[in-house]
C-alpha cells in the first residue's frame, strides 16, 4: 500500500525547531500511516477481535458450566482473562508490522528520509495502543452480552486500561525484537504466538489455578499474565487487588526496561546495514 508522507519527513526540515519536536512529529505520522492500514485492510482489526469472540463463546457456553470459580459467575471470571489475552495477543501485530516493513523494503526507503529513525518503532507500537483500544471496546460489548456484569467504577475502570495498555505497551516491544529477528512474516507471525499462548493458558485466565496441578500452579501464580488478569479480574468486580496490582506494574515496567534498549539497538543495526 502507498504511503503518503508528511511534509515534515519529505524537505528539509528548520533548524530553529528542535529534537523533541521532530521525535513527536515523525511519531504522529508513522502512527497515522500504521493506522491508515486498518482503513485499508480492515481485516487487522477483525483478526484482533475474532479470535477473543471466538474463546469467549467457546468457554461461556462449552466449558463454563463446568468450572468452579468460587461462586462468581463465570462470565464475571472469564470477561478479565479475555480482556488481558486481547491485549497480549494484540502487541503481535507491533512485531508483524515491522517484518513487512522490512520485507517489502520500506525500512530502505525511510533510511533515505530525513526522520527520526526511531519513531518507525515508537509508531508500530503506538498504532498497537490504539488498535487495543478498539478491541477491548469490542469485547466489554461482547462480554455483555454473553452475561458480563462488572461493578467497577470510574476509576476502577481507569485503572483496568491503563494496566491493559501498560501490558499491549511492553509486549508490543517484545514483539519488535521478535519482528527484527524474523526473516521471514510467517516466522514472526507463529514464534509470536509460540510463547504468548502458554502464557495465558497456563495462567488464571480461564480457570482458577487451584484447579492446575502443583508443578504448574507454581509457574501460572508467578508469572506476569495471572498478576494482570487477577489485578483486571479484582478491579472490574470491586474485589481486593492485592499485591497483584503492582506486581503487574513491576512486570510491564521491568519488560519495557529489558526490551526497548534491545529492540533499539536491532533497528539501528538493520538500518545500518
Amino acid at each position: 500500500m502507498a504511503t503518503t508522507i508528511m511534509p515534515s519527513m519529505a524537505g528539509i526540515r528548520p533548524l530553529r525547531r528542535s529534537r523533541a519536536f521532530w521525535v513527536i512529529s515523525d511519531t504522529l505520522v508513522l502512527i497515522q500511516r500504521s493506522l491508515l492500514h486498518i482503513k485499508e485492510d480492515p481485516e487487522q482489526l477483525l483478526s484482533l477481535s475474532l479470535q477473543p469472540i471466538m474463546f469467549v463463546v467457546l468457554f461461556r457456553y462449552v466449558f463454563g458450566g463446568a468450572i468452579n470459580t468460587g461462586g462468581v459467575s463465570y462470565a464475571n471470571f472469564l470477561m478479565a482473562g479475555i480482556f488481558v489475552q486481547t491485549a497480549a495477543f494484540g502487541s503481535t501485530t507491533t512485531g508483524v508490522g515491522l517484518a513487512t516493513d522490512l520485507q517489502r523494503g520500506i525500512i530502505d526507503r525511510f533510511r533515505t528520509l530525513l526522520i527520526v529513525q526511531t519513531a518507525v518503532l515508537t509508531g508500530h507500537v503506538a498504532a498497537d495502543l490504539i488498535r487495543s483500544l478498539l478491541a477491548l471496546a469490542v469485547m466489554i460489548v461482547t462480554g455483555l452480552l454473553v452475561g458480563f456484569r462488572p461493578t467497577a467504577g470510574p476509576l476502577a475502570w481507569l485503572a483496568v486500561i491503563a494496566l491493559l495498555l501498560l501490558l499491549t505497551f511492553a509486549l508490543s516491544w517484545v514483539s519488535a525484537i521478535i519482528g527484527l529477528m524474523g526473516k521471514s512474516i510467517e516466522f514472526v507471525q507463529q514464534a509470536s504466538f509460540i510463547w504468548l499462548f502458554p502464557l495465558t493458558f497456563a495462567s488464571s485466565a480461564f480457570v482458577p489455578t487451584q484447579s492446575m496441578p502443583g508443578w504448574l500452579r507454581g509457574f501460572a501464580d508467578a508469572q506476569p499474565i495471572t498478576h494482570y488478569v487477577d489485578a483486571v479480574r479484582s478491579l472490574l468486580l470491586g474485589q481486593p487487588v492485592g499485591n497483584h496490582g503492582w506486581l503487574a506494574a513491576i512486570w510491564g515496567l521491568g519488560i519495557l526496561a529489558c526490551a526497548i534498549p534491545v529492540a533499539s539497538y536491532q533497528f539501528r543495526h538493520q538500518i545500518a546495514q
